[in-house]
C-alpha cells in the first residue's frame, strides 16, 4: 500500500505533465485523489474548489450519479468495439442527440478522442471536400491571431499563439491569420470600430486569396487559451457571410465554448451561426471520457460518398474513435443539461458572476474583466491606467494561482489572465465564495509582492 505523500515523490519520479514545466511541478506539487461535486481533494486530504473545471471539462460536478450508473450499466453490455466498419449503439444514440442539439443544417457526426483530433478531422474533410468536387486549389486555411485549436501538427498549424507554436514552426503547415478583433488596448475602445476593421481585413484578405482557401477556422464568441478575448458582438456573424460570399468553408471551433460555457448550447447561437464544420468535445462527457465529434452539413458527407474505386473515402480514424462508454457518458451529460434546464441556470449564474466580478474593475493591478456566461478571464497589469503588463519573467498569474491554491481553489492562468472556468452546476453560494477566494488572492499576490 502506498502512502499518501509518497505519491508525490512518484509524480516527480515517473510522470511528465502536458503544458507544464517540471521544475515549476516539483516545487509546487499536487496530486489529486479524489473528488465530490466541484471540490477536488489531494493525496494530503486538503479540499479545493475546482475553479477550472478541470482544464474547462467539468459540467456537472465529479461523481455526477446519473453519470457514473450510465457508465456502469454500458459495462454490463461492452465497454469498446471498433467504430470502423461497424457501428455501436451508444455511438448511434449520441449522434442522434447531438443532431438534435446543433444547427439544423449539421447532419453528420465524425467521432475522435479530443479536441485537438476534432480539428484535424474538421481541417483533413475541409481539404479534401474540395478535391471530391474537383477544387483542386483551394487548400489554404485561415484562422485569427492568438487563436488556438489544438497541439497536434494540423491543429498548431492553424493556432497564433507564439508561445505554444513557435518552437514546432518547421513541422507546421503555413495558414493565413486574420486579426483578431481585440477591443482591449485598442486606441477607440470601441468594439463596433474594432469589429469594422477586423471585418474589412478579413474581407481584403479574401479578395486577393479566396481561390486558394478551403476554409477559415474561429473559435466559438471567445478566444479561451489566447486569454478569454470575447468577440465584439456582429463579428462572428460577419465571418460565416464573408465565408459565404467568397464560396469559403466555415468551421466553428466549439470544443471549449460548447455544452452550455457560454450561457447557450453552444457560443455559436449567440449569433445565430450556421457554421459548414462543426468541433465539440470537453464538456461533451460532463468531463468523464475523452469523446470529441466533427459535424458537417449533409453536403460535405455527399462529396465523399461514392463507390470506392472514386477513392472519396475519408481514411481517417482512431482506435478508440465512438467508445461505448464515452458515448453513453455523454448521453447522460445531456439529458441532464435536458431534465435540469441548465442553460437556463447557466444565464442566471452568468449574470451574478459578473456582478461579483464587477469590483475587480477597482483593483490596482487588474487591467480587464472579460466573461462570456460562465467563461471569464481577469487580466493583471502592472499599471492599470495605461495598461502596461507585467514583464512576462514576474509570472504574475502564475504566482496569483498559487495563492489561490494556498486559500482553496484550483486553476491554471493564461499567462498573467486569471482563468475562471466553475463547473457549470455550482451554486450562486460556490460561485460567491470562489469569487471572493480570486478577489483575496489578486490582492494580496499583487499588492504585496508586485
Amino acid at each position: 500500500m502506498v502512502a499518501m505523500n509518497e505519491w508525490i515523490e512518484k509524480s516527480k519520479t515517473y510522470l511528465w505533465l502536458p503544458f507544464t514545466q517540471m521544475k515549476d511541478y516539483e516545487q509546487h506539487p499536487l496530486v489529486i485523489e479524489s473528488g465530490e461535486g466541484i471540490f477536488l481533494t489531494d493525496v494530503n486530504g486538503k479540499t479545493y474548489y475546482d475553479g477550472y473545471s478541470s482544464l474547462w471539462l467539468n459540467v456537472h460536478g465529479h461523481r455526477k450519479k446519473e453519470i457514473d450508473d450510465a457508465i456502469r450499466a454500458q459495462l454490463e453490455r461492452i465497454a469498446h468495439s471498433t467504430l470502423l466498419g461497424a457501428a455501436n449503439i451508444p455511438a448511434i444514440a449520441l449522434a442522434e442527440k447531438l443532431i438534435e442539439w446543433t444547427p439544423s443544417h449539421l447532419t453528420r457526426v465524425f467521432y475522435s478522442d479530443s479536441g485537438a483530433e476534432a480539428v484535424e478531422i474538421a481541417l483533413k474533410i475541409a481539404f479534401q471536400y474540395w478535391r471530391n468536387i474537383g477544387e483542386h486549389k483551394k487548400q489554404k486555411f485561415v484562422t485569427l491571431t492568438n487563436g488556438y485549436h489544438g497541439d497536434t501538427v494540423g491543429a498548431i498549424s492553424v493556432g497564433a499563439i507564439d508561445l505554444f507554436h513557435t518552437v514546432y514552426e518547421p513541422l507546421m503547415f503555413t495558414s493565413y491569420k486574420a486579426p483578431f478583433p481585440l477591443v482591449y488596448r485598442h486606441p477607440s475602445n470601441d468594439p463596433n470600430v474594432v469589429r469594422d476593421e477586423a471585418l474589412g481585413a478579413l474581407e481584403a484578405l479574401f479578395a486577393e486569396h479566396h481561390e486558394e482557401i478551403a476554409a477559415m477556422i474561429v473559435e466559438g464568441m471567445i478566444q479561451g487559451a489566447g486569454g478569454m478575448h470575447v468577440m465584439p458582438k456582429g463579428y462572428l456573424k460577419g465571418v460565416e457571410q464573408l465565408c459565404r460570399q467568397y464560396n469559403i468553408l466555415f468551421i466553428v471551433d466549439e470544443v471549449a465554448t460548447g455544452f452550455g460555457r457560454t450561457g447557450k448550447r453552444f457560443a455559436i447561437e449567440h449569433e445565430d451561426v450556421q457554421p459548414d464544420i462543426m468541433t465539440v468535445a470537453k464538456g461533451i462527457t460532463g468531463g468523464y471520457l475523452p469523446i470529441a465529434a466533427t459535424l458537417t452539413t449533409e453536403a460535405i458527407y455527399e462529396a465523399f460518398y461514392g463507390d470506392y474505386t472514386e477513392f472519396k473515402t475519408f481514411f481517417h480514424g482512431h482506435s478508440y474513435t465512438g467508445n461505448q462508454l464515452g458515448c453513453a457518458a455523454a448521453l447522460a451529460n445531456i439529458q441532464i443539461f435536458e431534465r435540469e434546464r441548465l442553460i437556463e441556470q447557466i444565464e442566471q449564474k452568468a449574470t451574478f458572476v459578473a456582478e461579483q466580478l464587477a469590483s475587480f474593475n477597482e483593483l490596482n493591478h487588474v487591467g480587464d474583466v472579460r466573461q462570456l456566461g460562465l467563461m471569464c478571464g481577469i487580466e493583471l497589469v502592472r499599471d492599470r491606467r495605461t495598461h502596461e503588463p507585467y514583464p512576462w519573467t514576474e509570472r504574475m498569474g502564475y504566482r496569483t494561482t498559487l495563492t489561490m491554491r494556498e486559500k482553496g481553489m484550483l486553476t491554471r492562468p493564461l499567462g498573467d489572465v486569471i482563468v475562471f472556468m466553475p463547473p457549470l452546476a455550482s451554486t450562486f453560494e460556490q460561485l460567491g465564495a470562489m469569487v471572493a477566494i480570486m478577489k483575496e488572492a489578486i490582492i494580496e499576490t499583487t499588492e504585496k509582492r508586485g
